[in-house]
């Protein structure tokens, strides 16, 4: 199996380069729910300082514009335009060459390869206060960790200009299909958050459903039908070796998700003919019953503190979002709007709740306030469901179907104030999207 970790992280700060400061703002994407014109920025080419590092270069330098660019927020200057040759890391930057462009921010990097290591430096300026924005920084990693330097460079560079946290630095799960619609062949894979490095965890010899991330990344619970009857199973991203978590024999369980500390499971028990909320210690097996109700209780997902757990239920009649205490007790309807509401998951903020609405024959992905107050709804389509949060809590991912008898499952990511909707790239069909924590 691949394992995704840097084989050498190094943040060295480097010396800024002299400039003087004009009168001017900091420079600074405040994101709103409004329409913004993208920032124009400029990368004047991460410089080759070995021979044998031009291609790790050109390629360095085309993830870090793609990452920035697929936000929403930044807009790219064509090479073609720009007035400054900048030849070596260490060129003094002339201000009014890149002004003179309207670049509002300059990204110069370089990228060499020492002791079979690849070594990238790189610094961000504010050009129209004619200031460097932090210090500079080195990164080091083996050649085969090349695209996760660069997502390290993006991160630095998008939360310095927008005060977010970062997530291109991560990973997305999802289940892979092929094969017609009426007999769809699933297994799951990870990806980058882009969707490039796809690699493989399962087979496709059975169904596997709602892959859901360890808060460490390194372990996926899911559904799988390998027996017959829904099935939770763990399995290890580092190995793709995985193991059937205990059952009760006559039962069914189903979508599970891991405590924030993860020693424990939450899932779904169906038991003659009733399904509950249910608790799991991972170590040693032993459950807790959280919800008694007649109704169907599912899709449940902790809060980032451990305290709380959302989950949807029909107890009111229809799908509808309840809070209750981790441990069990009397639950709290959130949501009130017109329509039926499910798949609930918490933010890693803390502060909002995505979930999947069904209203008018209409499917949309929407965000509401824990307390069920500003829902609003961000897509709208024949078949939109099973939002994921990115790290940062900024941008949701989520599966689209298609209509029709050639209709097939894609994934696609929409930005928390419903801008930026845009389809991931996946080598075919894909469902069940979900987001892993920035990795270490």
């Amino acid at each position: 199996m691949m394992r995704f970790v840097l084989s050498l992280l190094a943040a060295v700060m480097l010396a800024p380069i002299a400039a003087t400061a004009q009168d001017s703002e900091p420079l600074h994407i405040e994101i709103t729910d409004g329409v913004i014109e993208p920032m124009p920025f400029a990368i004047a080419g991460f410089i080759p300082e070995t021979q044998d590092a031009g291609q790790m270069a050109s390629q360095i330098t085309q993830v870090i514009s793609s990452d920035l660019t697929g936000t929403g927020l930044f807009r790219e200057i064509p090479k073609s335009a720009y007035i400054q040759n900048v030849s070596s890391f260490d060129t003094p930057v002339k201000y009014s060459d890149w002004q003179a462009i309207n670049a509002q921010a300059l990204v110069v990097g370089s990228v060499g390869m020492q002791g079979g290591k690849v070594v990238v430096k790189f610094r961000l300026f504010d050009v129209f206060s004619g200031q460097q924005m932090g210090d500079g920084q080195q990164l080091a990693a083996s050649p085969a960790s090349w695209r996760r330097l660069a997502h390290k460079v993006s991160d630095v560079i998008y939360s310095r200009i927008t005060g977010e946290g970062p997530y291109f630095d991560s990973r997305v799960v999802f289940v892979s299909e092929s094969g017609p619609k009426d007999n769809r062949q699933k297994r799951l894979a990870v990806m980058d958050y882009d969707g490039a490095n796809v690699t493989y965890l399962t087979d496709a010899s059975t169904i596997v459903l709602a892959p859901r991330f360890s808060r460490d990344g390194t372990k996926v619970l899911f559904t799988t039908f390998e027996t017959g009857f829904p099935r939770i199973k763990m399995l290890d991203v580092a190995t793709a070796s995985a193991r059937l978590l205990p059952e009760v024999p006559g039962t069914m369980t189903f979508a599970p998700r891991f405590s924030p500390d993860g020693t424990k499971i939450v899932y779904s028990m169906e038991q003659n003919g009733n399904t509950d909320l249910w608790m799991m210690n991972i170590s040693s097996g032993q459950t807790q019953r959280l919800t008694t109700s007649p109704a169907i209780e599912t899709s449940p997902s902790f809060s980032p503190d451990g305290s709380r757990i959302v989950f949807e239920s029909d107890r009111s009649g229809t799908q509808q979002l309840y809070i209750m205490p981790a441990g069990g007790g009397d639950a709290t309807r959130i949501s009130f709007g017109d329509g039926r509401y499910s798949t609930p998951v918490w933010s890693p903020r803390g502060d909002m709740i995505a979930f999947t609405k069904q209203n008018q024959g209409r499917f949309h992905i929407g965000v509401m306030r824990t307390d069920g107050s500003e829902e609003r709804l961000l897509t709208s389509s024949f078949l939109d469901e099973g939002p994921t949060w990115s790290p940062n809590g900024r941008v949701i991912m989520f599966t689209r179907e298609s209509p029709g008898a050639e209709g097939s499952a894609s994934l696609y990511s929409v930005d928390i104030s419903g801008r930026n909707l845009k389809k991931v790239s996946t080598p075919g069909a894909a469902s069940d999207p979900a987001w892993s924590p920035l990795l270490p």
